[in-house]
């Protein structure tokens, strides 16, 4: 009797081991969710401000087509791609083009003192901001899910209910450039 008890002490620890892992998994595995739901909130918000944005550019500079289409082109492919990683790397490509829009505001000084380019600017800016933010709390909640599925003994719970590792969100290379100041 005192052999069973004992294997039946072991079997009820075993499973409220098994079931708080678990509940643990799915919570972060939810909130990992949340987060990439946010990070997609942010990205259409940028996505609706950048038709806007083009427009004021085009009022200026209406020989830079190839600038202008190259963003709007890579605007429809960051909105179709699906998948975290694949919606990630388009994007890399979308800041990109960004960044080359703007720096054609600084070739028309007309357009940088123009009030409607710099509100845009700055909603954008502020959009940008909020998207860092929201991906950094993403990788936050995904290296928490990824260590609760590699620290033993709870990966074995997770390799059990199926959970696997995810993948984190990483910035564009150029934004791993040094940057030079010259004076």
């Amino acid at each position: 009797m005192v052999i069973f008890l004992s294997i039946l002490a072991i079997v009820v620890v075993f499973a409220l081991y098994f079931v708080g892992v678990y509940n643990r998994l799915v919570r972060l595995r939810n909130q990992g969710e949340e987060a990439e739901s946010a990070i997609d909130a942010h990205l259409k918000q940028r996505y609706d401000l950048v038709p806007n944005l083009v427009e004021t550019v085009k009022g200026y500079a209406k020989h830079e087509s190839s600038t202008l289409t190259a963003v709007i082109e890579a605007r429809n492919k960051a909105m179709s791609a699906s998948g975290t990683i694949e919606k990630d790397e388009a994007n890399k490509g979308f800041s990109s083009t960004l960044k080359s829009l703007f720096a054609l505001s600084e070739a028309y000084p007309d357009l940088k003192a123009n009030q409607g380019f710099l509100d845009l600017q700055k909603q954008l800016q502020k959009i940008e901001e909020q998207l860092l933010s929201a991906r950094k709390y993403y990788n936050a909640i995904i290296k928490q899910f990824n260590t609760v599925c590699d620290v033993f003994p709870s990966s074995i719970v997770a390799s059990m209910a199926k959970f696997a590792k995810k993948p984190y969100l990483t910035i564009e290379e150029e934004a791993r450039a040094r940057v030079e100041v010259k004076f």
